[in-house]
């Protein structure tokens, strides 16, 4: 019960710190309107908004022993199960990942792979 009650505080710890930071002062104008829209509608597995085009950062990938990692801020870190998104497509071409600073820890709230269907 305690991991289902930490779980929870963290997935919505997670969102609000997401778009507290979040921050487009018109760097995104020239995004085309489909993929603002996916941006803005993909959601994590749980539930939970990714947030929007400001948040994600298109990103290279590497997969070891089946698992995905990125590369954020100059280190290399693994995508929990809980943030991979396999099912709203990727109209970028890219994968991309967001993220959020908590606690001075990076934790990956979403992951959506360059090859999602």
């Amino acid at each position: 019960m305690h991991r289902l009650a930490l779980c929870v505080w963290l997935a919505a710890t997670t969102a609000l710190t997401s778009a507290a930071f979040a921050f487009d002062n018109g760097q995104y104008d020239h995004v085309p309107p489909d993929i603002r829209a996916w941006f803005k509608s993909v959601m994590a597995p749980n539930g939970v908004p990714c947030c929007d085009i400001s948040d994600g950062h298109r990103t290279d990938y590497d997969v070891r022993g089946g698992t995905y990692w990125v590369p954020i801020e100059g280190q290399w870190m693994e995508v929990p199960e809980r943030a991979i998104i396999r099912d709203r497509g990727n109209p970028v071409g890219q994968a991309v990942v967001w993220y959020v600073h908590h606690r001075g820890a990076i934790i990956i709230s979403c992951f959506v792979p360059a090859d999602a269907v």
